[in-house]
């Protein structure tokens, strides 16, 4: 059963059905604008993405980027580390670290599609926006994992519902995309998880700490690092940045270097049609046996056999691009 600790429940009004048809309606106006269907609908804002799914889907593991994904209909699971986190129409989850996750869609139908609009967090932005705040919500002094369910209220509904209009204008979007933002950045950080979100933005936090030292991982991934390197980096003692590192990605760091590994080779052979070999030797791996092996351990295929399985299902929408009215 998924977990419900982490979950809002609240009885649902007339306001917000309200919401959330207007909501629902502007998104699928736009998916029908961009020639319908179903799969990845980019938008003109770089980091602003919808998805349309007739069906169901199996789980697909990725590195989340901190950022805000909004379901108008239909509802997805999110599994990270032994925790799994349902969310529906006008909900949301917020991810406010990079972590290894596996999400599906788990409501959907040609008759009642899932939409979901995807969101990157400008974490700059969200700092600016707390240092404003005349009462901040305040860090919790145990940090949890950093991903969270919550409701989607009207005002965060009607920023959404502004972002996909304003994809469709271009010119309009370096003028007025930042202040929906920072106006999203509002709404998140004063509402009831607050102080789970304001952790991303306070910059000696070990939230924080813990976060640079992912982004040399990132950029580091194919090299073989040590826990001590990585703590060095984080400015902290191995011990503590393991258990800090653990403690809010739901893995340890040589744990997610190896995800980061195996995502980058399964990229390799769908987008860049590596083989096998290629795609192991250029993710750090010397033996592409041992690849194999640790790749069908993650995603439950061999490597060849994934990559075909994604060629097909990504090959109707890979090459959309954004249309403007």
């Amino acid at each position: 059963m998924p977990a419900e600790g982490r979950v809002l429940r609240w009885p649902r009004n007339q306001p917000e059905v309200r919401v959330s048809s207007s909501l629902l309606d502007g998104i699928t106006a736009y998916i029908e604008s961009q020639g319908g269907g179903e799969g990845l609908f980019p938008t003109q804002i770089e980091n602003v993405n919808i998805i349309r799914s007739y069906q169901q889907r199996m789980p697909m593991r990725q590195i989340y980027r901190p950022s805000l994904c909004v379901v108008a209909q239909g509802a997805k699971e999110i599994l990270f580390g032994e925790e799994t986190l349902r969310y529906g129409a006008m909900e949301c989850l917020v991810v406010s670290m990079e972590m290894p996750a596996s999400g599906r869609v788990v409501e959907a139908s040609e008759q009642t599609p899932y939409i979901g609009v995807t969101i990157d967090l400008d974490v700059n932005m969200l700092r600016e926006v707390l240092e404003q705040l005349e009462t901040p919500p305040v860090s919790p002094a145990t940090p949890g994992p950093s991903v969270f369910v919550g409701k989607v209220d009207e005002p965060l509904a009607e920023c959404v519902l502004r972002l996909i209009r304003m994809s469709q204008t271009p010119k309009a979007i370096p003028i007025l995309y930042p202040s929906v933002m920072r106006e999203i950045c509002y709404w998140l950080l004063t509402g009831p998880h607050g102080a789970e979100l304001c952790s991303l933005a306070v910059p000696e936090s070990n939230f924080m700490r813990v976060a640079k030292a992912i982004y040399f991982l990132r950029a580091n991934f194919a090299q073989t690092l040590r826990v001590e390197q990585m703590a060095e980096v984080a400015r902290m003692s191995p011990s503590s940045f393991h258990q800090h590192f653990k403690q809010l990605t739901s893995v340890t760091p040589l744990q997610f270097q190896k995800q980061l590994r195996l995502l980058e080779s399964r990229r390799l052979m769908v987008a860049d049609a590596a083989s096998v070999e290629e795609a192991a030797y250029k993710v750090g791996y010397e033996s592409a046996s041992q690849f194999s092996r640790e790749y069908s351990r993650m995603f439950g295929v061999a490597p060849k056999q994934d990559a075909l399985n994604h060629q097909r299902m990504y090959s109707q929408y890979a090459s959309r691009k954004a249309r403007t009215a």
